[in-house]
C-alpha cells in the first residue's frame, strides 16, 4: 500500500508507525471488548495500558492476555499490507510496543508485572515471526506471466517491423 521507491523517506515511515499502531489499538479495542467486555462492567483504558490488568490469576486477566496475542496475530496482518517487506517486519513490530510500553509507563508507572514482561515480548515476537513469514511468502509468489498472449504480441510486433523495413 504504502510500498514505493527505495528511498529513505521519513514522513512515509511515520505514517506507517501511525497507521499500524491505530489499527493494532482498534483491533486490540475490538477484542477486549469482544472478550474482556462480557465479563466487566465497565470497559475503560485499564485494561489498555495498566500493568496489573495483564494477571495469570483470573479469568478476566487470562482474556485480556488473549486480546493482546490475537491483537499482535491481527498486526501481523496490517504489517503484510502496511509495510510490505519482510525486512522492515521486526522494526515497525518492535516500534508498535516500544510506543506502547511509553504509553503504559505515562498512564500507570513502569510496568513491574512480570506478566505483562511476558505477553508483551511474546506478542512482538508473534507479530514480528508471523509478518515476516507473510512477507517472505508473498514475496517469493510466482509472477504470473501469460505465455501465449506474449509470444503472440511479440510475433505480430516482430512482424510489423519487417513490413515496415520493406
Amino acid at each position: 500500500m504504502f510500498y514505493g521507491a527505495m528511498v529513505w523517506d521519513p514522513w512515509l515511515i511515520i505514517s506507517q508507525i501511525v497507521c499500524l499502531q491505530c489499527l493494532y489499538y482498534l483491533t486490540l479495542g475490538f477484542f477486549m471488548s469482544v472478550l474482556v467486555g462480557a465479563r466487566v462492567s465497565r470497559l475503560s483504558l485499564v485494561y489498555f495500558f495498566d500493568f496489573s490488568t495483564l494477571t495469570a490469576s483470573s479469568v478476566t486477566g487470562w482474556l485480556a492476555i488473549a486480546a493482546f496475542l490475537l491483537s499482535s496475530i491481527a498486526g501481523s496482518g496490517y504489517i503484510l499490507y502496511l509495510i510490505e517487506r519482510a525486512k522492515k517486519c521486526l522494526d515497525f513490530s518492535a516500534t508498535l510496543f516500544i510506543i506502547h510500553l511509553f504509553i503504559c509507563i505515562m498512564y500507570g508507572g513502569w510496568p513491574s508485572s512480570w506478566t505483562w514482561w511476558i505477553v508483551n515480548l511474546t506478542s512482538v515476537a508473534l507479530m514480528t515471526f508471523l509478518s515476516e513469514r507473510l512477507c517472505i511468502r508473498r514475496e517469493l509468489r510466482e509472477i504470473p506471466i501469460p505465455r501465449h498472449r506474449s509470444s503472440k504480441l511479440y510475433c505480430y510486433n516482430f512482424l510489423s517491423m519487417l513490413n515496415f523495413l520493406h
